[in-house]
């Protein structure tokens, strides 16, 4: 009996031992998570649910990549990656202006919404498990499902982050720590999913199935008040949508992004420019570089440098935008479009290895600091009572802008300065027609109170 006690206390210990260091690395994260109130609104909730979101969505990334990107020739490859756009990508085109208003209608159901969303790729991860593996036509459908689920949970997560704000937070703070949230979890799943990989290509979608199906459950955990529509409406495009109110149906003006000055629609004009750059920068240098790597390396190795220096770039421009506090938000994203278009330009006339890394590093930052100016905009000019409805549809127009930069990207002639000097045009058309109206904004201060048509 004393011989199996000791034997029992011995795994006690191993199991202490082993489940150490991973329970400490859990206290911390929550520790961070969870500091100056987080823990107490629910923010701190939503940022382990955007880790367990980012985590997911990069080790579905890492199973297709090698699936319709890196398994076969050059030119096989754009081939399969055009239908993968054409087929998933394009529908989300039409779908994604469906998907905000349609959200807009269900702001009681929140949390079900983000769980839904969760449920939905942890199945599609185990179609996708099979479809790799036969490389069966069903891959495309379910990708696409994937492609919405994913930014399904994108516009309800920008709806839901106003309502789990701590006490003297501002959008701006919120959203740069989820977004942080995200990036970190994002940089330790990568490399755990190219593990896998090595594995087979099923791994990944497996570790995506589980990692999806605990985020189903933490979304149910986020508190009650997100799935309370009080003092909402829904923001509108246009300043001349029209509902009738009243017992005497009149026509009164909804309160929309046109309504409340110039600032939000053209700092959204901008920030629409920088995510169709980041669209087709990720689909023309993955085939760039793909053909033509950065020298001395391979191609994968060189789109890894690439992919890393866009993270650091972007996680680093989130933190600067939580360090400046919503300062000028205006100045801030011209600012930020001159640097990316001059970036963009420079790279186009002297391409080279260094100079590819540099844009992506910087493209990085401006699209980050670029959006969570935009977010401080919707903060300061849009009437609270729309303004979770207003940062969902932002959202869900960048997204757009996002895939048809993508769509560009994969048609243009695998040419550097080719390629960056159509890019180069797009940001600069972004720029001019966006410069003067943020400039007399600022110079006017049309935008320094909310106001409501």
């Amino acid at each position: 009996m004393s011989g199996s006690g000791r034997m029992r206390g011995s795994v006690r210990a191993v199991g202490r031992a082993l489940n150490l260091p991973f329970a400490a690395a859990a206290r911390g994260i929550r520790k961070v998570t969870h500091a100056h109130g987080a823990g107490e609104s629910g923010l701190g909730k939503l940022i382990e649910l955007h880790g367990v979101n980012g985590a997911g969505d990069v080790m579905i990334t890492v199973a297709l990549a090698s699936t319709v990107f890196f398994s076969v020739p050059t030119d096989e490859a754009r081939g399969r990656v055009a239908l993968y756009l054409a087929i998933t990508m394009a529908p989300f085109t039409v779908l994604a202006p469906v998907i905000g208003p349609l959200l807009d209608r269900l702001p009681h159901g929140r949390r079900a919404a983000m769980a839904g969303a969760m449920l939905a790729r942890a199945l599609l991860a185990l179609v996708l498990s099979g479809a790799v593996a036969t490389g069966s036509i069903e891959l495309y459908p379910a990708a696409l499902g994937v492609l919405v689920s994913s930014k399904a949970y994108g516009v309800v997560r920008s709806a839901v982050v106003p309502r789990l704000l701590p006490p003297g937070f501002s959008l701006v703070k919120a959203n740069s720590r989820v977004t942080l949230g995200g990036l970190l979890a994002t940089g330790v799943a990568a490399p755990i999913g190219a593990g896998l990989q090595a594995l087979g290509p099923r791994y990944p979608l497996y570790g995506a199935f589980l990692i999806f199906v605990a985020g189903t459950f933490l979304s149910f955990s986020l508190p009650g008040k997100v799935d309370s529509a009080k003092g909402e409406d829904v923001a509108l495009l246009a300043a001349d949508e029209q509902h009738l109110h009243g017992p005497h149906r009149h026509p009164v003006k909804r309160p929309g992004l046109r309504t409340v000055g110039i600032a939000v629609t053209h700092a959204l004009g901008a920030n629409a420019s920088l995510r169709w750059l980041s669209g087709f920068l990720t689909f023309f240098l993955a085939f760039l570089l793909r053909e033509h790597p950065l020298t001395g390396q391979s191609a994968a190795v060189s789109l890894g440098m690439v992919a890393v220096s866009a993270g650091l770039g972007n996680a680093l421009g989130t933190a600067v935008g939580a360090w400046l506090r919503s300062r000028a938000p205006e100045l801030i994203i011209v600012t930020v479009v001159a640097v990316v278009l001059g970036a963009v330009l420079v790279t186009a006339v002297f391409f080279g290895a260094l100079l590819v890394a540099g844009l992506a590093a910087v493209a990085g930052f401006s699209q980050a600091l670029a959006k969570l100016s935009l977010d401080a905009l919707i903060q300061r000019d849009v009437p609270e009572l729309v303004r979770t409805s207003a940062f969902a549809r932002s959202e869900t127009l960048l997204q757009v802008c996002w895939v048809f930069g993508g769509a560009v990207g994969i048609v243009m002639p695998l040419n550097g300065s080719l390629g960056l000097s159509v890019a180069a045009g797009v940001v600069a058309l972004g720029w001019l027609t966006t410069v003067r109206g943020l400039l007399a904004s600022v110079r006017h201060g049309s935008g320094s109170k909310p106001r409501v048509a």
